[in-house]
């Protein structure tokens, strides 16, 4: 099939800008409502990178997520929550973003159409044959990211993607495409939104799934998070109550505080 740039193709509505705000609230909901049915059929594609990336980490290697735009910012959220959520080490999951960090909080100028930066950033990175890069770009063609993608192909390092195109370039070059298909944009070529929705919704699965996989996940629990803040102390400390079955609630933040993880006080004094 010849590469379709669905992501640029124009809305299915006309004269958005005469609509009420809530026509266009619900026109926008009824493209958005499309987007999880997209994802759902991308699953077989999602579980076979998840196993590869559980896979790496295992061995010692690390996901590095690679972005432009708006992907490169949801790549750098995504690893970014690993650490809190799941109370892995900050180096296990990475994201690099085309233009930095300023590119973070504005867009930097051509910074997606570097030819070599995208090598030069994961260089920088120190990226091995352990690790695995993931590819984020909506429309599956931007040239920092094919780079760096080549660039691990040619070093023999393992690469996923993540776009909206069907047969898109970034998916020839990658071991382990993601295509999920959300149809135009409500305001033409805006992939920030189901475009956007979709990668985040699928970044979330990847991550989620790939730390249970880790077991840093123990029943439907985040066993292992930080306790940076008093909400995250006090969500522990139900934990901890439920448990090793005790009702005293600051004996268990006691003992949840002393051991730094509602893991090491199950560890120590579960069943």
């Amino acid at each position: 099939m010849a590469f379709q740039r669905i992501t640029e193709a124009d809305s299915h509505y006309r004269d958005i800008e005469k609509m009420t705000v809530s026509e266009m609230l619900t026109n926008i909901n009824t493209e958005d409502q499309k987007v999880a049915q997209a994802v759902q059929l991308a699953i077989p594609q999602i579980e076979k990178l998840v196993n590869v990336i559980t896979d790496r980490i295992n061995r010692g290697g690390r996901l590095i997520y690679i972005g432009a735009g708006t992907s490169g910012r949801l790549g750098v959220l995504d690893a970014s929550e690993c650490v809190p959520t799941f109370g892995v080490p900050a180096s296990m999951v990475n994201g690099i973003i085309a233009g930095g960090e300023d590119a973070l909080r504005s867009a930097v100028e051509f910074a997606e159409d570097d030819l070599n930066k995208g090598k030069e950033d994961l260089e920088n990175q120190n990226v091995s044959i352990r690790d695995i890069v993931v590819g984020l770009s909506a429309g599956g063609t931007a040239p920092y990211i094919l780079n760096a993608l080549e660039y691990c192909k040619n070093k023999g390092i393992s690469t996923g993607s993540i776009c909206c195109n069907p047969d898109a370039p970034i998916s020839e070059i990658s071991d382990f495409p993601i295509e999920v298909i959300v149809g135009p944009e409500f305001i033409t070529g805006s992939t920030r939104m189901k475009s956007g929705t979709a990668q985040k919704m699928i970044l979330n699965m990847i991550s989620t799934a790939t730390m249970i996989k880790l077991g840093r996940v123990a029943d439907n629990k985040m066993i292992n998070m930080q306790l940076s803040n008093e909400k995250l102390i006090n969500r522990g400390v139900k934990m901890v109550m439920e448990s090793l079955n005790i009702t005293d609630e600051e004996q268990a933040k006691a003992l949840l505080i002393l051991h730094g993880s509602v893991k090491n006080v199950i560890d120590q004094f579960g069943n």
